[in-house]
């Protein structure tokens, strides 16, 4: 299907495109006077300048001229916003220090769902390369989804009509992951046609990284204040990340009252192939120390040859016309999200270095955790030649798919006063058919125990840290190929207890008043969304429930000079849980008296928040800017154990109290801080430098069912980041260096939280001064983690419980502009 789309747009763009190229037989020396860099932020800053809400964007150029991997990559530049990484990749977006579920994500103005869950969405999932625009509205307008608590961020794809007749980029790089020496590639192509009335654009993006992750996990207790080492956690990822992105758009736009017809589609791939090497060594006497002898521990084992792949396809067609003095803009999308986590894992457990007569026989192993992100552990013997009493098969596997049909209908007229009246409606309607993660818990096949140790290829790991036990390579993917051949392999398959079935129809209609005024402009709206869930269960047990949320805001914009303007917005929101939350299933442990799921009785966080801003422009067209903002939410939705009677879900066990973790609701949660930004064009000082550089304070917190007040997930208490570019003579060069406070992950334990973050980036281009053969040619260089950080994770207890490192990557490349 996805290939037959493709095939459609690039097989009219071909034909078309050799038919103009057949009229074209003159030639022109053109001089090209390239500066990239600061084209897009000024690009950025007019629309700033001339938006009616608080935002901010990113133009083109940014985008498309510096060889970002993925758009939250390109967002890290934004103020106020602060990136989430998995292994080293920028994946999701604080937006304001809020937690990234309050961040809603849009096509061309269709906000689509996010593919793991429903609702968040995964910015490491969409190539930089198919963006035209990326806009970062911070104050939403009613014609916004209500979801966007603390922004919403529209995804411009590029459009036939942003260059008049034949135009064609490519863009492609090679390069390396310093540790392990991965290959880094990078693949895009983009071509269009347009004349005065038609145009027709196709285009094409991929992009691979080759890692290595070094990573280190712990369990250390305090004990007198010393640390107390009760297991230490020695893993090497191999991974195969890659994102791909393919599609269209067709347009006919007329001359009079019919504005365009168009039919688009985007799809967007992401897959991580992931490789896990693991030993685990367990204390069995621990005692209190950074150092130790002759202590003895038993080995766990884990090899994994697992996958994560999800995918985004949008598809609309749309009509846009005057009619009686009426602008009507209407459309129909249909979208599709896959998600899959598929791991299958050979777990050994109790591994010892023999069995004597009077038992298993531990090893003795010497530690020192001095350098607790080095630890420092050898063993007596080969970690290989272990003795593992148990062995078993473990498979995690986690779908989700979501078919979602979506009608839009807008429409504006310009009245009296200079005013624009704009009202329209929304229908979505949902479903999502899956399952939360279900764990597969297998015997391990007795014949393919004695052989394990025949995948070991012997290549010791590759390592930041010091590999003081000895770890080396297994061929995984061999080893599961053998593993498929018995029939207790993990067949991924969703328990029951874990299934997600939810029906769901958000229908919304806003209105707003827009007018213009000597000292500025203003706008004043109201949302409207009214929502029907159907949950569904085990044993045919089913869930509904409907709610209706009114959503008002208004903007004012003052010009308090022809440089100097005062933004001043109030807005609400509402934020709906995501379908892992929402599903009406639990899995229950009568061993371990647990039960844990969804809870469909959930209710959406809702929120009501202020935003002030002051934007100085210079004439040089640098920028000076702050903004102080503050969100109020109730009902906020977090992860956590509490006790029930187990009869709700087993009679048997009525009035027996179980805990049941899940998801509650808390309250009197807020989000509040301040950002300070500047963009600077020093031209006047040295030719062809700049400066842009924003730093955000911001503070949170929530109350949960038990009166305790913790902070929002997401929240750090300072954010900065900050670049020097230069631009002459057809270079164009940024250093590039971000920050961020430590901070609850949502993704983690919510007792444990991530340590300082930094990055430190750079980028090099160099444009030919005159067009060859009628095009704009660069050559390029991306350098990314050039210092090599190491991120930290934290427990509850302040001890240091992950360490991971990766090594800096960089690519080189070519791009061709016609």
């Amino acid at each position: 299907m996805h290939n037959i789309q493709l095939g459609f747009f690039t097989g009219v763009l071909v034909a078309l495109s050799g038919s103009a190229l057949a009229e074209s037989t003159v030639m022109e020396e053109v001089v090209v006077t390239a500066s990239p860099i600061r084209q897009s932020e000024s690009a950025a800053i007019e629309t700033k300048r001339e938006a009616l809400n608080v935002l901010d964007a990113i133009s083109a150029d940014t985008i498309g001229r510096f060889p970002d991997q993925n758009l939250a990559d390109s967002l890290a530049r934004v103020p106020g916003v602060a990136i989430e990484r998995d292994q080293g990749q920028a994946r999701y977006v604080n937006l304001r220090g809020a937690p990234f579920r309050y961040t809603a994500i849009a096509i061309n103005g269709i906000d689509v769902p996010g593919a793991e869950n429903g609702r968040i969405p995964r910015f490491d999932s969409f190539p930089a390369f198919i963006t035209s625009k990326l806009t970062v509205n911070k104050a939403i307008t009613a014609d916004m989804p209500g979801e966007a608590v603390s922004g919403f961020v529209d995804i411009e794809t590029n459009n036939p009509f942003d260059r008049e007749g034949i135009s064609f980029a490519l863009d492609g790089g090679l390069g390396e992951q310093d540790l392990g020496g991965g290959d880094v590639d990078k693949l895009a192509l983009r071509s269009s046609f347009s004349n005065e009335n038609f145009g027709v654009l196709a285009f094409y993006s991929e992009n691979s990284r080759a890692q290595i992750t070094d990573n280190r996990e712990y369990d250390l207790g305090l004990e007198g204040g010393q640390i107390v080492a009760n297991e230490l956690d020695f893993r090497s990822y191999k991974i195969l990340r890659s994102d791909e992105a393919y599609g269209g758009h067709v347009e006919f736009r007329g001359d009079d009252d019919l504005w365009r017809v168009y039919l688009s589609n985007t799809y967007s791939e992401f897959t991580d192939e992931e490789e896990r090497n693991q030993y685990v060594a367990e204390f069995l006497a621990p005692t209190a120390g950074l150092t130790g002898d002759n202590a003895p521990v038993q080995l766990l084992r884990a090899l994994e040859d697992g996958i994560y792949e999800n995918s985004t396809n949008t598809t609309t067609m749309g009509l846009d016309f005057t009619v009686q003095g009426f602008d009507v803009e209407t459309s129909y999308s249909f979208i599709d999200t896959e998600f899959v986590q598929n791991l299958p894992i050979t777990y050994q457990l109790a591994g010892f270095a023999g069995v004597g007569a009077s038992g298993p026989i531990p090893y003795l192993a010497s530690y020192d955790l001095t350098n607790l992100t080095d630890p420092i552990l050898t063993l007596n013997g080969d970690p290989d030649d272990a003795l593992f009493l148990a062995n078993f098969g473990i498979g995690f596997y986690n779908p989700l798919e979501q078919e979602v049909d979506k009608f839009k209908f807008d429409v504006s007229r310009d009245i009296a006063n200079d005013s624009v009246i704009k009202f329209g409606m929304q229908i979505d309607q949902r479903e999502a058919e899956g399952g939360a993660n279900t764990v597969a818990f297998l015997p391990y096949p007795d014949e393919l125990v004695p052989l394990i140790n025949n995948y070991d290829t012997g290549k010791p790991w590759e390592s930041n840290t010091t590999n003081s036990l000895g770890g080396t390579y297994f061929d995984n993917p061999a080893l599961d190929q053998a593993w498929q051949q018995y029939a207790l392999y993990p067949g991924g398959s969703i328990d029951a207890d874990n299934v997600v079935s939810i029906d769901e129809d958000i229908n919304a209609g806003y209105v707003s008043y827009i007018r213009s005024t000597d000292w500025g402009s203003y706008i004043l709206g109201m949302r409207v969304e009214q929502t029907d869930v159907t949950n569904r269960g085990v044993d045919g047990f089913s869930y509904s429930t409907d709610f209706t949320d009114w959503l008002p805001n208004a903007h004012i914009n003052i010009d308090l000079a022809d440089n100097l303007k005062l933004r001043l917005s109030a807005s609400t929101g509402v934020n709906r849980p995501t379908y892992n939350e929402w599903r009406a299933s639990a899995a229950v442990d009568v061993i371990e008296e647990e039960i844990s799921g969804g809870n469909p009785t959930l209710e959406a966080e809702t929120s009501y928040g202020f935003d002030a801003s002051i934007e100085y422009y210079l004439d040089n067209g640098s920028l000076f800017s702050a903004a102080a903002f503050m969100r109020n939410i109730d009902n906020v939705i977090y992860a956590d154990d509490s006790t029930i009677d187990a009869g709700a879900f087993i009679d048997e066990y009525a009035g027996e109290q179980w805990t049941y973790t899940g998801f509650l609701n808390g309250s009197d949660g807020k989000f509040s801080g301040v950002e300070l930004n500047t963009v600077f064009f020093a031209d006047d000082l040295i030719e062809g430098v700049g400066i842009s550089a924003n730093v955000t304070f911001t503070d949170s917190e929530f109350k949960q069912a038990n009166g305790e007040t913790v902070g929002l997930p997401g929240t750090s208490d300072l954010i900065y980041n900050a670049a020097i570019f230069y631009e002459d003579y057809g270079i164009s060069a940024r250093l590039n260096y971000s920050w961020r406070d430590k901070w609850i992950s949502p993704i983690e334990d919510p007792a444990e939280f991530w340590g300082e973050m930094e990055r430190l980036d750079a980028q090099i281009s160099y444009t030919f001064p005159s067009q060859i053969s009628g095009s704009e040619v660069s050559v390029y260089a991306n350098f990314n983690n050039i210092t090599d950080e190491t991120d930290v994770r934290y427990a509850g207890n302040g001890t240091i419980n992950q360490s991971e490192s990766y090594g800096m990557h960089y690519l080189i490349g070519l791009r061709i502009t016609y």
